[in-house]
């Protein structure tokens, strides 16, 4: 089989550069070592801004606004496409008793962000099951969340129903072909699949990929844990976050509180440590969930990249192989964008954004 293109990975990146190259004309196959969209992307929180913006470089923002004003058409589309309801909710911000809430105002007056200083009263009023003894609150009132796991199936129930897109579960990468200097296709065990061009997307499983060429691309896994409460709907109305700890509403009343940062390499096992953490954070910031039900426990791996900063290009040297990977923490916010670029310049044409600061050729040791 001859595609125009090879995704490898089949997370939020993958499905979303192979749904956009497919609806470019591209005949793409799509190829994921387990269930698509099994890993980071359906294990996220789903907030479509990151945590603290105003500590990235303008590499990552530029990335997420330009994907903050695409989510809520995205999210129609494909509801109207595939009758699956991603849930872009737009809820709004709250961080509480920030360190450094003087930085983050002046970011946002410099980046024209709609965000701004609150009294805490105000927060209070507004988020009535808020703990006690905060003094202090910033709120930012546009910024949504996506249901990740929703969006994942909606986005691979989107390519199943594309003509063009072929859809491999289950199937491992063990290695590349090549032709000299250039990438035309890739092995799976004794399977060989040829393609005009090949794109890595694979979260933390990027760098390991890529070792087969003799590549090396800073990207590791770096775990995160997260607990899943159920209450009412009207529980939380909006999103809080404060001492590095956050809760998400879903429109149905799961809350979600995360997350933990763990350096463990590919262990994904929840810990009991971890669990008692999160629970302690989570009744600190909403004592009332004291009384509420653990529903759910997991943790995924997160593609940690230098400064946070996504991998998004073409790698020098190696013709027709692409790079869409490294988002770290950020994966959900910046996909749209992430994957509009990388068309972008795999079709020759004016990027959305300068493509710089992402370039493989700037930044890898080759």
């Amino acid at each position: 089989m001859h595609s125009d293109v090879i995704v490898i990975g089949g997370g939020v990146i993958g499905l979303l550069s192979a749904y956009q190259l497919a609806a470019e004309g591209k005949r793409v196959t799509l190829l994921d070592r387990g269930p698509a969209g099994g890993e980071a992307s359906w294990a996220g929180g789903g907030i479509v801004s990151p945590l603290y913006p105003w500590r990235y470089s303008s590499a990552v923002t530029a990335l997420a606004h330009w994907s903050q004003d695409y989510y809520p058409g995205l999210g129609e589309r494909l509801l109207s496409q595939t009758g699956l309801d991603p849930e872009v909710h737009v809820t709004g911000l709250y961080w509480l008793d920030l360190d450094d809430q003087t930085d983050a105002l002046a970011w946002a007056q410099r980046a024209g962000r709609l965000l701004h200083e609150v009294p805490v009263e105000s927060a209070y009023a507004a988020v009535p099951q808020l703990g006690a003894g905060f003094e202090r609150a910033i709120y930012m009132p546009g910024v949504a969340n996506v249901r990740n796991p929703r969006l994942v199936k909606a986005l691979r129930a989107a390519l199943l129903g594309m003509p063009m897109v072929t859809v491999l579960e289950h199937r491992p990468v063990e290695g590349f072909m090549s032709e000299g200097t250039r990438v035309v296709g890739v092995r799976m065990g004794h399977e060989e699949l040829l393609a005009d061009q090949v794109v890595v997307a694979a979260g933390a499983w990027s760098g390991e990929i890529l070792q087969s060429l003799g590549l090396a691309l800073p990207v590791e896994p770096v775990k995160g844990q997260m607990i899943l409460f159920k209450c009412t709907e009207d529980f939380l109305p909006s999103m809080v976050l404060a001492r590095g700890r956050y809760a998400i509403p879903r429109r149905d009343g799961h809350i979600l509180v995360g997350s933990t940062l763990e350096h463990v390499g590919f262990d994904k096992t929840p810990t009991e440590d971890a669990l008692a953490s999160l629970r302690a954070s989570a009744e600190a910031l909403l004592p009332a969930l004291k009384d509420a039900e653990v529903v759910g426990h997991w943790a995924g791996l997160r593609p940690g990249s230098p400064e946070g900063i996504p991998f998004i290009g073409e790698v020098p040297g190696r013709e027709g192989l692409w790079l869409n990977c490294g988002h770290y923490r950020n994966g959900l916010v910046l996909a749209p964008a992430s994957c509009q670029l990388l068309v972008d310049l795999m079709l020759g044409r004016e990027p959305i954004i300068n493509p710089a600061p992402y370039s493989p050729a700037m930044r890898l040791q080759l």
